[in-house]
């Protein structure tokens, strides 16, 4: 089964990851990629308070990720990959495209630098120019803030 939802959400592990995603697809583990939060003990803490029991919570920096992936895509369990911003997600793609084969862009809350595309989505234009080539690298890229609504691909959002 392996990884069966690859996110972008600034928000991080939250109920919408975790009961709009998680269930529907029974995921079993969500690793977070985020170097601040393998940093900092006492927000690992914080994430795993917000994951139902049964749900293995795992973190790591991205260079840990790039080289755990192989591993995770090859878990029999679903699992969820999750970052907080599109740089760390292109850095994880650019190192395996085959094993991130579909991008969902979930929530990109706005910054000073960001221009509304959805009203979840927001983004810069060094974020567009990511999202770009990981298009050209083969990535199928959707913005979908729940399973429940219907995706929305990148060339819709220009």
């Amino acid at each position: 089964m392996g990884l069966v939802l690859c996110r972008v959400d600034d928000r991080l592990v939250h109920g919408q990851v975790v009961i709009g995603w998680g269930r529907p697809l029974a995921a079993r583990f969500i690793v977070l990629v985020d170097d601040g939060v393998r940093a900092s003990d006492w927000e690992q803490d914080l994430y795993r308070m917000a994951v139902p029991e049964g749900i293995e919570v795992r973190f790591a920096t991205t260079r840990e990720a790039v080289d755990a992936l192989h591993e995770w895509a090859a878990d029999p369990r679903p699992g969820i990959l999750l970052t907080g911003d599109l740089a760390t997600m292109a850095a994880l793609h650019a190192s395996a495209p085959e094993l991130l084969p579909r991008i969902n862009l979930g929530g990109i809350h706005h910054r000073a630098d960001r221009h509304e595309r959805l009203r979840y989505l927001y983004l810069s234009p060094t974020e567009e120019s990511l999202l770009e080539t990981m298009r050209q690298a083969g990535a199928d890229i959707t913005a979908q803030d729940l399973p429940t609504t219907p995706p929305v691909g990148i060339e819709a959002l220009a």
